[in-house]
């Protein structure tokens, strides 16, 4: 198990050498992202003025409070609470995600799925998971929001946060078709095959 410092945006190389199980720490730029900001974006054909190329990519909508714009809250807005909803639901999103906009690492709660995992493989992604009920934590390694786009879409708009030293979080799924959950479903079954055999109970 390694830790990675990773100042985005990223390489490919550099993910790809990102392994199930190792630790990173993201430093400068990390953009919110939500359902409703990806089904404008891919179902309804929206596009936004940001580059995402070689980035990565938070699942939350976050609670801000506007603001007078000023040298410390250049978008207008002022992070209140910004927590990571759960990624299953934008299973379908990782792939336009990744090819036509080149994000690199997603981060959110509970996993995605083999499709995802295929995407990492094939495009050179990850996904970084980081442990449900911290979004006080987290609210501490966003210094500022930088700026903000599709924001009639509030607060599912797609936000552009400067981050310090945010993480650790853990390659829960690799580039190279690793995938914690995968470990922990497979676990959890030869378990309960165990235990039903010790119960007398008999499985098909």
């Amino acid at each position: 198990m390694a830790h990675h410092e990773l100042n985005t945006p990223v390489s490919e190389a550099q993910v790809r050498a990102l392994l199930a199980g190792d630790t990173v720490t993201l430093q400068s730029t990390l953009f919110g992202i939500r359902d409703a900001t990806q089904i404008h974006m891919f179902d309804r054909g929206r596009t936004t003025r940001f580059d995402l190329h070689g980035h990565a990519v938070i699942h939350t909508a976050p609670n801000v409070r506007r603001v007078a714009h000023s040298p410390e809250f250049p978008a207008g807005y002022a992070p209140v609470c910004i927590g990571t909803t759960t990624s299953d639901r934008m299973e379908r999103f990782t792939w336009p995600l990744m090819q036509q906009h080149g994000v690199r690492m997603i981060v959110g709660k509970g996993g995605l799925r083999a499709g995802s995992l295929e995407a990492f493989a094939k495009l050179g992604g990850a996904y970084l998971a980081i442990v449900g009920g911290t979004a006080a934590l987290e609210s501490t390694w966003i210094e500022r929001i930088e700026d903000v786009d599709l924001d009639d879409l509030n607060p599912e708009s797609l936000w552009k946060f400067h981050i310090r030293d945010f993480g650790p979080l853990l390659v829960a799924m690799d580039s190279h078709g690793n995938s914690l959950y995968d470990d922990v479903r497979h676990d959890v079954q030869e378990r309960r095959v165990r235990v039903l055999a010790e119960l007398g109970v008999r499985t098909a």
